[in-house]
């Protein structure tokens, strides 16, 4: 997001996307007091309307911007945090808060729930905002805690291959599984599913529908799963958490229900390749992108073997950690 100040009380933006909805330039008066901004069209624009009404530190100024992403939109890689912290990033040149990290990701997250009506969680605005060179993130949800675990290997790699498939749904997939768990908990007299065990799930398991019982059964399996995890990175035993990724997949399947033959085919045919340590759906799922952990030198023959193995056609990101937002002046 590459812009400067303006003296009028107007917003100008514009962006580069070709997979954004039109129209692509927008002009609107900056917030006021009782003259908030409020969600519309272009959807685009709601991601950063919402990081505007919601900045820490004000009131914001007119300014010109321009937006450019190479994100794939929807495909479960983060593509709404990205524009939501770089336009935080953007607007504490502007009018500089606090700095506080923790409160500027809860903003972004509060501009998603407010304005673009999706109720996620904490985990795509956090990384985006606290991301670090040759790091993974542990997100503690509960008390907003995030530690850095050292992913640094030269001989590892994550390789992000994109479905390019996105099912057709109703777009209350997500909100409905969050509301079961939720209800879960409630059931259960906790705060949240991460007060509760695998034991106490069992025992209440005739007080729930199959349903509730399976969304709360993985959200138990996963946060176990991630503890386990963060260790196994820092100890180094790849091969672990590859494991834990591949039991993770299996669960956002069959627990969850989230996942897509096309992504369940793209995992296996990873898993089929030497060298590949593990391989799991990300993001919200029904299409989108899987992530595989793997040595370096099996990247090659992976991207190949997938591609023969999968129907569609697959796009490749071969990655490293790296850091999240960060200012340019020019």
């Amino acid at each position: 997001m590459v812009g400067s100040r303006t003296d009028d009380g107007v917003i100008s933006l514009i962006t580069t996307s070709k997979e954004a909805d039109e129209p692509r330039m927008v002009r609107f008066a900056a917030p006021r007091e009782g003259s908030p901004l409020t969600p519309g069209k272009p959807r685009w624009l709601n991601y950063v309307k919402g990081v505007i009404q919601h900045y820490r530190a004000g009131p914001v100024p007119g300014f010109n911007a321009v937006i450019s992403s190479d994100v794939p939109l929807g495909g479960g890689l983060s593509s709404s945090a990205s524009l939501e912290v770089a336009a935080y990033t953007f607007l504490q040149q502007l009018c500089p808060d606090d700095g506080d990290q923790v409160s500027k990701a809860m903003a972004c997250q509060k501009a998603e729930h407010t304005f673009a009506g999706m109720p996620c969680g904490i985990m795509d605005q956090f990384i985006s905002v606290m991301g670090k060179e040759g790091h993974a993130l542990l997100i503690d949800c509960r008390s907003l805690e995030a530690k850095l675990i050292p992913l640094s290997d030269p001989k590892l790699v994550v390789l992000i291959t994109n479905s390019n498939v996105r099912h057709t749904l109703t777009g209350s997939e997500y909100p409905s599984r969050r509301r079961q768990c939720e209800e879960a908990a409630q059931l259960l007299g906790k705060p949240s599913l991460r007060e509760v065990t695998n034991q106490s799930l069992e025992a209440a398991k005739a007080q729930m529908d199959q349903e509730m019982f399976r969304r709360a059964s993985h959200v138990i399996g996963e946060i176990a799963r991630t503890s386990r995890g963060a260790e196994c990175l820092k100890s180094g035993e790849y091969k672990e958490f590859g494991k834990l990724m591949v039991e993770s997949h299996n669960s956002l399947r069959d627990n969850f229900e989230v996942s897509c033959p096309e992504l369940d085919a793209l995992v296996t045919a990873a898993l089929d390749v030497e060298g590949v340590y593990g391989s799991r759906m990300t993001g919200g799922g029904f299409g989108g992108c899987t992530v595989t952990l793997l040595e370096a030198g099996a990247v090659d023959r992976a991207m190949e073997h997938i591609k023969e193995q999968y129907s569609g056609t697959p796009t490749f990101y071969i990655t490293q950690p790296s850091a999240g937002a960060a200012v340019h002046l020019c």
